[in-house]
């Protein structure tokens, strides 16, 4: 009797815990790049009643006797499949159309060229693409931190001249008072040079290249907040490359991947979790009533 009690109890826990994933999806549901959260349980542990028995020459075997004594939760699952587009053209946002997180740091940027210097002694993921510039130009996150790509290596064609990514990894810089910003599908971050003591003065400009990591388990990743990601011993290590390359996704500008948190499951979910809290509620009430007339049987 009391046994069930206590698993009637650490019922209302885990209902506890899926209300506050389910709570906490629901107030993301705006949350620019946010990925949803689901929980699974478990069984805990079980208190053996009588042990199995094998067949001998007069008698069939005999199953387990076993109670359970409640349950736990298993895992919180990142569910990472891609959000819907939102358009906003606004120069600095960019969605990922596919796999890969943008790649972002705090550090100490050079004054002058060359930008690859100075690099964010560790990195954190997102797929968060509403960036902004500094008072410096350089590329950032809302919360201030680093986009990190790779630098742009200029080759001249004829009259023209063309932009491929560099390897070295980079911060990347718009000139403040440039025009024309963009970012292109292979992750160019591109501007027209408006500085008339610049020999690029008129031109477009390629500042940099955003580069993209992936992981071979994304749902290893651990939340930071801030739409933030931190690799893990699970996730494994992060896979750099640049937008458009075998495996990795398109920057698309003027976009942003929005939350992908369904409200329908998610108030399936609350519902679901209401019902096994009242349920298991009602358990410990019963106990109680049995209990009680236990107890007034004493003479």
């Amino acid at each position: 009797m009391m046994s069930g009690m206590y698993s009637a109890i650490s019922g209302l826990e885990v209902n506890q815990t899926m209300l506050n994933v389910t709570a906490n999806n629901l107030a993301n549901v705006n949350t620019v790049g946010y990925k949803s959260a689901s929980v699974t349980f478990a069984d805990s542990l079980t208190q053996v009643m009588r042990g199995a028995s094998g067949a001998d020459a007069s008698t069939g075997g005999t199953n387990p006797v076993q109670v359970g004594l409640g349950v736990q939760v298993d895992a919180t699952e990142n569910e990472m499949t891609e959000g819907a587009f939102q358009t906003t053209n606004n120069p600095l946002d960019v969605a990922i159309e596919g796999a890969g997180f943008l790649r972002v740091g705090t550090g100490t940027p050079p004054a002058a060229e060359p930008y690859t210097k100075e690099l964010p002694k560790s990195l954190s993921y997102t797929r968060a693409g509403n960036l902004s510039t500094d008072a410096n130009g350089f590329l950032t996150t809302q919360t201030g931190e680093y986009v990190i790509g790779f630098n742009a290596v200029a080759k001249v064609e004829g009259t023209n001249t063309v932009y491929t990514p560099g390897t070295e990894e980079s911060y990347i810089r718009i000139p403040p008072g440039s025009t024309d910003v963009s970012i292109g599908p292979n992750g160019a971050v591109n501007y027209v040079d408006q500085n008339p003591e610049s020999p690029n003065y008129g031109k477009q400009v390629t500042a940099g290249f955003i580069s993209l990591a992936k992981f071979p388990n994304e749902a290893g990743l651990e939340r930071l907040g801030n739409s933030l990601w931190a690799e893990t011993a699970n996730s494994g290590k992060a896979l750099v490359g640049v937008p458009g390359a075998t495996g990795y996704g398109a920057t698309i500008g003027g976009e942003l991947e929005m939350s992908n948190v369904n409200l329908a499951g998610e108030m399936t979910a609350m519902i679901t979790s209401e019902r096994g809290y009242q349920a298991n509620s009602r358990v410990i009430t019963v106990a109680d009533e049995m209990l009680q007339s236990a107890v007034s049987m004493v003479p």
